[in-house]
């Protein structure tokens, strides 16, 4: 009797001293994963390795350096559309975090429904996060100027790609160039470039200016095949982009883990940047000057 009275006390008392140890434990919680999209032209899933060192950044070292400073798994996509998610099983509203061209995330994000806030901006080899269009003519084309560009055939890009499209239209009507009210669009580079060669007449294209190195890189056309006889003014270029998935807490902490990626020079190596992702005030302010 005793000795189960000991047994019941002592039962009775380990219950109550180490019971609490387990209750008052703090129980992390667990951060949801985050979906990654990437539409940067130079990103290397969406590019070419035709030229050294050029076009093949590598997103997947800016996960692993996201997943770590942010404390939370990161799926990450490569497609060069939002539509494209739709092939690989993704719905718009699941992505938290878009990387590409200013213009078009904007553009496709509006068309798709949903809201982005532009974040950071990344750098390129020269620290700059600007790019622009090039208005382009074949090599022995009589045409030196955006005013000489008349009566021409004018190759646009898409709505989207503003460099390519409202960048250009700005430039050429400020010259007194008349366009027609249907413009004929590219929305690759290289085919626009490819048919002013084919185009018997007046032509022209305007291609990006990014793109310039990989046409001649890949082949597309030979070196001095084409001449630039115009440039658009600068716009954004690859932006980074938080979306409504986002809380505005969860876009401070994306806000400021891209912010230390200058502190990586491996990592900027690898991104083909010289100082990573530079704020949007910042970057305005760069662009300025």
């Amino acid at each position: 009797m005793r000795t189960q009275l000991f047994v019941a006390t002592l039962a009775l008392f380990l219950g109550l001293t180490l019971a609490p140890l387990h209750a008052d434990e703090p129980t992390k919680p667990l951060k949801s994963e985050l979906t990654m999209v990437v539409m940067d032209p130079l990103a290397a899933p969406l590019s070419c390795p035709c030229v050294e060192g050029y076009a093949q950044r590598e997103y997947e070292a800016l996960e692993s350096f996201l997943e770590t400073k942010l404390d939370r798994s990161i799926r990450l996509y490569f497609v060069p559309t939002l539509s494209a998610l739709k092939k690989e099983g993704i719905t718009l509203n699941s992505v938290s975090l878009i990387i590409g061209k200013d213009s078009v995330v904007r553009y496709e994000g509006k068309q798709g429904g949903i809201d982005v806030t532009a974040l950071a901006r990344l750098t390129d080899k020269t620290g700059s996060t600007t790019q622009y269009g090039m208005i382009v003519v074949p090599k022995d084309d009589p045409a030196q100027s955006a005013g000489d560009l008349a009566g021409y055939h004018v190759i646009f890009g898409d709505v989207d790609a503003a460099e390519k499209h409202q960048a250009a239209i700005d430039l050429l009507t400020a010259a007194g160039v008349t366009l027609p009210e249907k413009l004929e669009v590219s929305a690759a580079c290289s085919d626009g470039a490819c048919k002013i060669l084919e185009l018997d007449g007046k032509s022209a294209a305007v291609i990006s200016s990014y793109a310039a190195p990989l046409l001649e890189g890949c082949g597309t056309i030979k070196k001095g095949d084409l001449r630039v006889v115009a440039k658009t003014k600068e716009v954004p270029f690859v932006t980074a982009f938080a979306t409504g998935a986002l809380t505005k807490t969860d876009q401070a902490e994306l806000s400021a883990a891209l912010a230390e990626v200058v502190k990586d020079s491996q990592l900027c190596g690898k991104l083909e940047s010289l100082i990573g992702f530079m704020p949007i005030d910042e970057s305005e302010a760069v662009k300025k000057k």
